[in-house]
C-alpha cells in the first residue's frame, strides 16, 4: 500500500490502517521520544500520545511533509512538552520545599539503556545521554533525530520546520557543547 492510499485509508476511518501505521512506525516514534524524554515509562507514553493525535488529527494533515515526518514532529513536540512539564513542576516543588508545603523528590534524569546500545556500552551511553540532555532543546532534537534515530540533514530540517543548513549549525553547537560537557566529566 503506498502512502497516499494509507492516509487516505485512514482519513476514512479504517482501523486496519491505523493497526498498520502503529506497527510501521512505533519503534522509531518510541526512539524518538526516548532519545529526548530519556525515560522509558515517559516515551511509550509520548509514543501513545503521538498515535492518538494521529487518529484524532489525520483529517489535518495536508501532505505537504512525508507521513514519517509528521510523525517525528509529533513526537518531538509531545517529547518536549513532557519535558516542559517536568521541569515546571520541579521548579513548583522547590518553591514548595521553600516554604515547607511540599516534600515531592527532584526530577532526575534516571539510568536508561537506550535499544540501540550494546550491553558492553552501557556505561559510556549512560553519559552521553546524561550530556544530551544538558543540550539546549533544538541542539538536542537535530542531535536525537540525526545522530539517534539516523535521518538525514533534510529530513531533520523538514521534522523542525527550519533550514539544512540551520541544522547543520545545530549539529555543529552540538558536538561542541557535548564534546566540552563530557571533558568536564572526565576532569
Amino acid at each position: 500500500m503506498t502512502e497516499s492510499e494509507l492516509i487516505q485509508r485512514l482519513k476514512d476511518g479504517d482501523e486496519a490502517a491505523f493497526k498498520e501505521l502503529v506497527e510501521t512506525h512505533k519503534d522509531r516514534v518510541y526512539n524518538t521520544a526516548l532519545g529526548i524524554v530519556q525515560n522509558a515509562e515517559d516515551a511509550e507514553d509520548v509514543a501513545q500520545e503521538v498515535f492518538i493525535q494521529v487518529f484524532r488529527s489525520i483529517h489535518s494533515f495536508k501532505g505537504d511533509a512525508k507521513l514519517s515526518t509528521w510523525l517525528y514532529r509529533i513526537a518531538t513536540t509531545r517529547s518536549l512538552d513532557l519535558l516542559r512539564s517536568k521541569k515546571s513542576k520541579k521548579r513548583f516543588g522547590i518553591i514548595q520545599r521553600l516554604f515547607g508545603d511540599g516534600d515531592e523528590p527532584d526530577f532526575e534524569i534516571p539510568d536508561f539503556n537506550h535499544p540501540g546500545v550494546a550491553l558492553e556500552q552501557k556505561e559510556n551511553a549512560a553519559r552521553l545521554f546524561k550530556a544530551i540532555s544538558q543540550l539546549p532543546e533544538n541542539q538536542k532534537i537535530a542531535f536525537t533525530l540525526h545522530k539517534l534515530e539516523d535521518l538525514s540533514y533534510q529530513e531533520v530540517s523538514e521534522v523542525m520546520q527550519t533550514t539544512v543548513p540551520a541544522v547543520e549549525s545545530l549539529m555543529h553547537r552540538a558536538k561542541l557543547n557535548l564534546r566540552k560537557i563530557l571533558e568536564k566529566e572526565i576532569i
